[in-house]
């Protein structure tokens, strides 16, 4: 599997989100809104998800392993980093 495009849309108010995230994958899949996420304990990635009647939140779409996860939040970030930068 390959990260063959990464999309920073940034989000502009005041919050902890910080940018929307579209990636795609071997130039055949794309994931859309993968969440930028800024904390005191660091940036991380929060994968699409939906609100279920019972007012918790499941996944949409997510790695299995921990090394998927990684590949992503890496290629994810380096990215949005990058944005970050060119400002």
């Amino acid at each position: 599997m390959q990260i063959t495009d990464v999309r920073v849309r940034k989000v502009t108010s005041q919050g902890k989100m910080k940018a929307k995230i579209d990636i795609t994958i071997d130039n055949a899949f794309v994931i859309h809104d993968v969440k930028v996420i800024e904390t005191d304990k660091g940036t991380f990635i929060a994968m699409p998800s939906k609100k279920l009647p019972n007012g918790d939140y499941k996944d949409v779409a997510h790695p299995i392993n921990t090394e998927t996860r990684e590949m992503l939040q890496k290629a994810v970030l380096d990215k949005y980093n990058e944005a970050e930068d060119a400002e």
